[in-house]
């Protein structure tokens, strides 16, 4: 069976940092990835990566956030610096296949972790 869980949400000062992680267990994924969804808005990709280390960031955190992945671990990580309150969301971490040269696809989701940005 397989079990997507993310930790490492909370409240922080605009300007601070915090670090998710997700743990994925009973089998390995090619492709994984973070989304976040803001209140009254669609949930969004933050940044997803695959076994290769291939990365994909959305624009409004290029520069800030950081994605990487320990394949031994089935672990991922997003490192999130220079927070703004904008990217106060509920945080979901989401595991997959990659299709094709660069795609992947999602087939299995975390609970989410909230993060809340203070200014």
């Amino acid at each position: 069976q397989v079990q997507v869980v993310e930790s490492g949400g909370g409240l922080v000062q605009a300007g601070g940092s915090l670090t998710l992680s997700c743990v994925a267990s009973g089998r390995t994924f090619s492709g994984s990835g973070w989304f976040r969804q803001a209140p009254g808005k669609q949930r969004e990709l933050v940044a997803r990566i695959t076994s290769g280390g291939g990365t994909v960031y959305a624009d409004s955190v290029k520069g800030r956030f950081t994605i990487s992945r320990d394949n031994a671990k089935n672990t991922m990580y997003l490192q999130m610096n220079s927070l703004k309150p904008e990217d106060t969301a509920v945080y979901y971490c989401a595991v997959g296949r990659t299709i094709g040269v660069a795609g992947v696809t999602f087939d299995y989701w975390g609970q989410g972790t909230q993060v809340t940005v203070s200014s």
